[in-house]
């Protein structure tokens, strides 16, 4: 006959201790796999920041040209529609809908389709100027591994400038990396042939290779480094402010701190006091600051900078980012007016709420 152990028959002094062990087992796994879904499908996002996103997004998909791009309003610097049609990829990714089947498949593949088209074949450069370049070239990073590649140009006609996502991302990085080399400051201004750079630019390019890098992109480490030593240069370890080219200069600005902040934490440079520096001039700073006539640079740059440096500050922030945009959201689902297009303006907005979802690959901590 077989025996039973005394503490797992019924009504033995261990059985009601193992039956509440088991079942604070069995819970815990349910709040673990609960979390886990909440992350991966945005389940745990707030309802505000839902229907902000969904307006926007509708927004546009409803504003997107049948060539792919999107209004872009040209300045003196150039064609920036390859940098605009980068930046509302990325808010359509971060949406988490499936970019080869999901509803948003189709914007996803003429924007992407648009971005390499515009691209230099034999240069890699995506034109218009190297804030243009960064964000194209972070926006194919992240769609890098994600999008299918034959989809993207399935049922299209053949043209000289028909390639892989990842071919692109080469020649782009390719541009960046020969410009900086011959930058005395091993930096990047508006033109791939300037010898000055500025901490703005630098910071729009070099996280355009540090996701690329991220993606399985060969990025010389000379580059990184090089990039991440002028923002080191530019930044007082006394106060945290960031200069703008050159020796310094224009004072502080809130954008350019939260640039510096962002490069050296997905740089892995987070023991370095400028870091230090930056991360504590954010969190002073928190209640305070729009942009200096350039919020929206200004919040697509703070959300992912104190996401990096202190998850708590940025909790705070992104609560009284949501009402922000909420209010000046309109009815048609456009946020703000910027020079550059409502394009713009709006993917900017709903990229500085994209770490609600957690669904790019850049955004993670």
């Amino acid at each position: 006959m077989t025996k039973i152990c005394p503490a797992l028959r019924y009504g033995g002094p261990w059985f009601g201790a193992l039956i509440a062990f088991l079942f604070a087992i069995s819970t815990a796994h349910a709040q673990l796999e609960s979390l886990q879904s909440q992350v991966q499908e945005g389940t745990g996002v707030p309802a505000e920041v839902r229907a902000i996103y969904q307006r926007g997004i509708d927004y546009l998909v409803n504003s997107q040209r049948p060539d792919g791009s999107w209004n872009a309003a040209g300045n003196f610097h150039g064609d920036e529609a390859s940098g605009i049609a980068g930046l509302a990829v990325m808010a359509f990714l971060s949406t988490g809908e499936d970019p080869n089947f999901g509803k948003y498949a189709r914007n996803v593949r003429s924007a992407i389709r648009f971005i390499i088209q515009k691209q230099n074949s034999a240069t890699g450069y995506y034109g218009g100027n190297m804030y243009v370049h960064g964000f194209a070239m972070l926006a194919l990073a992240e769609a890098y591994g994600a999008v299918d590649d034959e989809m993207i140009w399935a049922g299209e006609p053949d043209s000289p400038n028909r390639r892989t996502i990842g071919q692109s991302l080469e020649l782009a990085v390719k541009l960046a990396v020969t410009a900086q080399e011959k930058n005395p400051s091993q930096g990047w201004r508006y033109s791939p042939n300037d010898n000055s750079a500025d901490t703005s630019i630098v910071g729009a390019v070099l996280m355009g290779l540090l996701a690329a890098r991220n993606a399985g992109i060969s990025v010389p480490d000379k580059s990184i480094d090089g990039a991440l030593n002028y923002m080191k240069s530019m930044t007082s370890v006394d106060d945290g402010t960031v200069g703008y080219s050159g020796l310094g200069g224009l004072g502080g600005s809130d954008a350019r701190t939260a640039i510096a902040c962002l490069v050296f934490s997905i740089g892995k440079r987070t023991e370095w006091a400028e870091r230090d520096a930056t991360r504590q001039y954010l969190i002073d700073k928190l209640d305070g600051g729009g942009g200096a006539g350039w919020p929206e640079y200004d919040r697509y740059y703070k959300a992912q900078a104190l996401f990096q440096a202190d998850y708590e500050s940025w909790q705070k922030w992104n609560q009284n980012t949501i009402r922000s945009l909420s209010a000046m959201q309109q009815p048609n689902g456009q946020i703000g007016d910027s020079q550059h297009g409502p394009a713009y303006s709006t993917s900017m907005a709903l990229l500085a709420l994209a770490l609600n979802y957690r669904f790019l690959p850049i955004y993670e901590r």
